[in-house]
């Protein structure tokens, strides 16, 4: 048996996923041979000062990947040098040296963690008294606490939103969000529209919902309201789903005439709109949201997972009051409710202006990474939407094909997304990938990980792999 011990500092992200990394990078440098014994789970996990249970979910993470195998009774082995899934490999180099990380993921778009932790040990510490969670241990109302809802309709007031907490729920996020509003306004089979390009947590919930999803042509303002009426005269939508603000993952911000324009049709074709409204809180003055201009035909969902920390899980659903008893049944099916303690965390934040102040933090923290971001791109090929957000959209120049950068990408340790992800029906997607710029926690992590992909846009080297 092995006394494999690596270097996880070289590795970002959970424990356990850098160890699985740190386990590809080994084999694919031949440190770890086929038939290698591993440490046990007990072991390794006392030589890296983990939790077994890291270490066991580190292995199954290798197992996934095709990296390891184990039997009972015999112990973990190194199962082969080569992945089952290649976009699964840590790329296929040596550890580089000094201070530069081993892999930049830019899949995402996550928030700065900045200043969250310790405001989270702060107010539990503040939590002291028995008495305060004497409430939060039975089962709540499924559409939150009242006082948790009416924290969310004074966060929701600070950003354009004016509605009543008895037109708010308190949802787990805005995934759980968009699960219940199209739980509620649609049937399997239902059509629902979107914007030709849009958020892959959407493709994945009509999936399993059972619904259809039809892509609307955009341009550089979001969906083309011309295209928008042709696909409710030819197919009866049930609803539309869009996020127009910081859109994702073309960052478009829709301008307010558009909005309108959408509004009208949606109402000649009784055509439900689903907005989606994330990141609308780093828009410095951003055109009005949908639900101010058309709230009896909009529902509308925030979260706090861009704005603090996704790991909250707390977002709210504003709808119009017809709709609460249903969205409010969906919601006791679905998840029953929101965990009152989540909830009571937030509100404490939005009451005592910590939410602003993370928020802000998020605002300043994006401006500064874009200005990062336009510094080592200014003089590529590649075309880099101006944005306020946590994500940019990178318009690829010939010959590059998205499917090679991002293979290429992640060869030389650099994880971007290709519009292939968010591409809605068979059509052919864009030469385009979405860089996550907020998720690298350091500024000089993110300043390498830009250096290399402007390094791949100057020369395609790899440009041409899939061509015939």
């Amino acid at each position: 048996m092995t006394n494999w011990a690596p270097d996880l500092d070289k590795f970002p992200g959970p424990r356990y996923r850098a160890i699985a990394d740190a386990l590809a990078a080994d084999i694919a440098a031949n440190r770890l041979t086929v038939g290698t014994r591993l440490p046990t789970h007990r072991d390794l996990a006392f030589t890296l000062k983990v939790t077994v249970g890291t270490i066991t979910r580190a292995y199954a993470e290798a197992e996934r990947r095709g990296l390891i195998g184990g039997e009972v009774g015999r112990g973990t082995y190194v199962k082969s040098g080569v992945p089952q899934n290649a976009a699964d490999a840590w790329p296929q180099l040596p550890p580089p040296s000094g201070d530069t990380p081993a892999l930049v993921d830019m899949s995402l778009c996550t928030p700065s963690a900045a200043g969250v932790a310790e405001g989270l040990a702060a107010l539990f510490a503040s939590m002291s008294n028995p008495a305060e969670f004497a409430g939060l241990l039975e089962y709540p109302p499924h559409g939150g606490l009242p006082a948790h809802r009416a924290a969310g309709a004074t966060w929701l007031s600070r950003h354009q939103i004016a509605v009543g907490p008895e037109n708010v729920l308190v949802t787990s996020g805005a995934q759980n969000g968009m699960a219940i509003a199209f739980s509620t306004v649609a049937r399997p089979g239902d059509l629902i529209l979107t914007e030709r390009l849009t958020y892959f947590g959407m493709k994945a919930l009509t999936s399993t919902l059972g619904l259809r999803l039809e892509g609307i042509a955009m341009d550089e303002d979001g969906i083309l309201p011309d295209a928008f009426e042709s696909a409710c005269r030819q197919s009866a939508p049930r609803a539309l789903y869009t996020v127009p603000t910081l859109h994702n993952p073309t960052t478009a911000i829709m301008p307010l005439e558009r909005r309108r324009r959408i509004v009208e049709i949606a109402r000649q074709y009784d055509v439900t709109i689903v907005e989606d409204d994330v990141f609308g809180f780093l828009v410095p003055e951003a055109p009005s949201p949908i639900q101010m201009l058309a709230p009896d035909i909009t529902l509308h969902i925030s979260s706090l997972s861009k704005s603090i920390a996704p790991g909250l899980r707390i977002g709210y659903l504003v709808a119009p009051s017809r709709l609460m008893p249903r969205l409010t049944a969906t919601m006791r099916a679905l998840n029953y409710a929101v965990p009152p303690l989540m909830g009571e965390m937030a509100t404490r934040w939005i009451e005592d202006g910590s939410a602003d102040r993370f928020a802000e933090t998020q605002r300043r923290e994006c401006r500064a990474r874009q200005a990062l971001t336009a510094d080592v791109l200014r003089d590529g090929p590649a075309v880099a939407v101006p944005s306020y957000g946590q994500h940019l959209w990178l318009k690829l120049p010939e010959p590059w094909r998205r499917e090679d950068f991002v293979a290429e990408a992640r060869a030389r340790g650099i994880i971007v997304t290709g519009a292939d992800v968010f591409t809605v029906g068979r059509g052919a997607a864009p030469h385009a990938v979405r860089i996550g710029i907020s998720m690298p926690e350091r500024r000089e992590d993110l300043r390498h990980g830009l250096e290399v992909l402007a390094d791949l846009l100057a020369s395609p080297v790899g440009a041409s792999v899939s061509m015939v």
